[in-house]
């Protein structure tokens, strides 16, 4: 660390991109779900706004000076920050619709049918209590206080755009509530987030904490600094008294604290560490709530803020092993293990606030554009897999991964469909505007053999921020890469060369996890291209060998229809979670998209095929009246007005010098999850069933760890790796849940008991990976 300079990081905004490009300005709003809010609350000069170190204070951010001024300013700056008084929510949840109808007996579970008015007025307070506490503002400012302290020990700064930040501060004026929809990448998330809108004056978040992951004494302070938890009666039955009564209190909680204009906090993703679906049903019920108020009646809309955070290193987070997070979490306990995981390494934090929405306009124009579920992956795929169909379904694929909770079961089926579908998009808007960490470039070159790491760090650099996503850092060239290599070097071998340079090699064994979760950072930059780049070798690998020469793949056509059946078929094995496509975006659009990327990007260039009229040759094309004002939803593949000119399009890969290393580099990004599917298939003959989904998928995963010891191919060793196959195999037949009284259970489905069935799976999943 005597190596950098001092500061190091500290003032991003001095320091000019790279090359002289421009930083994007990343989280604008979806133009076609929610166009009044994508013109509104942006101007041309919030992006040129520049940075700001939240965690930077000195005397110049408190109303005093002087020598004792600059050893307390910390203290003296949460003291001035503006804390709003907290109403008195118990009498205004007892006022509320939801609670008066039970305690007269007018709704299902209601004093009329069980225990007294008075027994029901304990058991609403007792909840209540459960819910939320008081907010004490003296404890709320010593708090933020030592977390200001404990920042500044563990980061060397935590960044936010101004821009973006005025964004919020124009929300935050009109007549709406701010809903904070965020990624969950660390459990320090929720005391980052309140403490970054409360040092700028944004008042005090409302942080809604998943209570199974805290310990109780840590749950009642969280409660008394703005926390918010979800009593465990709220997920029993729907005919359950208990139940009943605790979603309504929790309903009643909810419009209270919209109705008050309070800023809330929701993590669309789950916790970290976690094996499961990525989108929490946690984050989703809690959405489901902020729905349920505004369909009442309660506010007249909410402005949804989608939130991406980014980390040189997760502070908390584990990997390769049992993870800490998938227990009860306490104060001391997370702190020492914030330290412990850190290990003295100071890395950087982001923050990044997307262009604020409105729920009224999404919901209006999502319901507009209909509301088709689409087919299961069995239905689009299977017959697929085992070589009976050559053309594929014209549809959606519909994959629900997240299990529904309570309070999001007894709202009606439109509004379950309408939280999905916002989740998802949120979600997919959080993540891309999250900022790419040095890490994340560093161990992405690492993990794919990139030689050159000053050269190719400023690359993939420019690559990143060509396509439209911002990187957390900037400054020399020299000092990020030795930044990078400082964070990361427990997964790294250095050796000095004689001519003074230094070789750096990634350590082989289960280190490779770690490098492997830190390079999946980049994949959402590349998703386009990495699945465009596996469909063509996809089409290349009954053609061509796949340690032939790039020379000799060049040669071969590809024609257009090939490739958009080959992206299709990838789209519809690769999981839901992992594409995150936006709702409003058809299957068929994104592989029109990944077609375009590959030929921006260089890798494809147009041939023409033989036979056939030039492209270039215009004159003789004739176009169709009803093709003149035919709107862009009704184009498909089908179209046969197209079939002549648009499918009939060939291409052949680039012979540019840099195209074979950026193809492999496309294709590695997914190997890791497709390789973990290829070893799912072959494992099938080897698994013993029938078995719970958590223990096949335990049995899974020391198969993968098995063959890692042999191959060392440890980046596909992840837990949350087999699970997605699992829940990938059920979804397409080849694995069978069946209910007993045990519990349900899973079964080989007969189709592939034979080994020619799974080879054939197996060989499906193999020609999209490249070796």
């Amino acid at each position: 660390t005597n190596m950098w300079p001092k500061g190091f990081g500290v003032k991003l905004e001095t320091i000019t991109p790279f090359l002289g490009k421009y930083r994007p300005f990343v989280g604008r709003c979806c133009q076609t779900c929610t166009p009044k809010s994508w013109e509104s609350l942006f101007h041309k000069n919030i992006a040129a706004l520049g940075f700001h170190n939240v965690i930077l204070v000195t005397e110049e951010n408190t109303r005093y000076r002087g020598w004792l001024v600059r050893r307390l300013c910390y203290f003296l700056c949460a003291m001035d920050w503006k804390i709003a008084p907290s109403p008195d929510a118990w009498e205004k949840v007892l006022g509320s619709k939801w609670i008066q109808e039970i305690l007269s007996g007018r709704a299902p579970g209601g004093a009329g049918e069980g225990p007294k008015p008075s027994s029901l007025r304990r058991d609403v307070q007792h909840m209540s209590g459960q819910i939320q506490a008081s907010i004490y503002p003296f404890l709320l400012r010593i708090f933020n206080w030592a977390l200001l302290k404990f920042l500044n020990c563990i980061f060397l700064n935590v960044q936010l755009h101004q821009g973006q930040l005025a964004m919020v501060r124009q929300a935050a004026q009109a007549d709406t509530p701010l809903i904070f929809l965020s990624t969950h990448k660390s459990c320090l998330d929720g005391l980052l987030l309140p403490f970054l809108l409360l040092s700028q004056g944004l008042g005090v978040l409302r942080v809604a904490w998943e209570p199974q992951s805290y310990s109780p004494a840590f749950r009642a302070l969280l409660r008394h600094l703005g926390g918010l938890f979800m009593p465990s009666e709220a997920n029993l039955f729907l005919d359950n008294p208990k139940g009943i009564l605790s979603r309504a209190v929790l309903s009643a909680a909810v419009e209270q604290l919209l109705a008050s204009k309070q800023p809330l906090l929701i993590f669309l993703e789950d916790r970290p560490g976690a094996v499961g679906p990525r989108l929490s049903s946690h984050g989703q019920a809690w959405l489901g709530l902020v729905l349920q108020a505004f369909r009442e009646g309660a506010i007249s809309d909410a402005a949804l803020v989608p939130v991406g955070i980014g980390y040189d290193l997760a502070p908390d987070v584990q990997h390769g092993g049992p993870r800490a997070s998938s227990s009860s979490l306490g104060l001391w306990w997370g702190a020492l293990a914030v330290f412990r995981g850190l290990r003295g390494r100071r890395g950087c934090a982001r923050i990044d606030f997307a262009q604020p929405f409105s729920l009224q306009e999404y919901s209006v124009n999502t319901w507009s554009r209909g509301r088709s579920r689409g087919q299961s992956l069995e239905q689009l795929l299977l017959q697929t897999v085992l070589g009976h169909w050559s053309v594929l379904p014209d549809c959606e694929k519909q994959q629900e991964w997240t299990p529904m909770s309570g309070p999001l079961m007894a709202l009606e089926e439109e509004d379950q469909l309408l939280v999905s579908r916002l989740s998802r998009h949120v979600l997919s808007a959080s993540i891309a505007c999250s900022a790419v960490m040095a890490t994340a470039v560093m161990a992405a070159l690492l993990l794919h053999r990139h030689r050159e790491l000053l050269e190719n760090f400023s690359w993939l650099t420019e690559e990143t921020l060509l396509r439209g996503f911002d990187v957390g850092f900037s400054g020399q060239l020299q000092d990020l890469v030795m930044h990078g290599l400082c964070l990361l070097h427990s997964s790294l071998s250095l050796w000095l060369l004689p001519q003074g340079d230094v070789l750096v090699l990634p350590r082989t064994g289960p280190t490779l996890t770690q490098l492997a979760h830190h390079s999946a950072a980049l994949l959402p930059v590349f998703l386009c291209e990495a699945v465009g780049a596996c469909a063509v070798r996809a089409l290349l690998a009954g053609r061509v060998p796949p340690e032939g020469p790039w020379e000799l793949q060049g040669v071969e056509l590809l024609s257009q229809r090939e490739l958009h059946r080959q992206t299709l078929l990838l789209l519809h094995l690769l999981p839901q979670d992992l594409l995150l496509l936006q709702p409003c975006q058809s299957s068929y659009f994104y592989c029109q998209e990944v077609l375009d990327r590959l030929i921006q990007c260089g890798l494809l260039v147009a041939e023409e095929a033989p036979g056939t009229r030039l492209t270039c040759d215009t004159g003789n094309w004739r176009f169709g009246e009803k093709m003149l004002w035919r709107s862009m939803e009704d184009f498909s593949d089908s179209d046969s007005d197209y079939e002549d000119g648009t499918d009939s399009r060939c291409f052949k890969l680039s012979q540019q010098l840099r195209c074979p290393d950026f193809f492999l580099f496309l294709c590695r990004l997914l190997s890791p999850l497709l390789t973990a599917f290829a070893r799912a298939a072959a494992f099938l003959h080897q698994g013993k069933l029938p078995d719970t989904e958590l223990g096949y998928t335990q049995q899974l995963h020391q198969f993968l760890l098995k063959k890692a010891q042999e191959d060392g191919s440890f980046e596909s060793t992840d837990l949350s790796q087999a699970h997605s196959a699992v829940m990938t195999f059920k979804d397409l037949g080849v694995l069978k849940e069946q209910p007993g009284s045990t519990g349900s259970t899973l079964h080989l489905s007969p189709t592939f008991t034979t080994q020619e069935n799974q080879e054939k799976l197996e060989n499906f999943i193999r020609q999209f990976i490249c070796g």
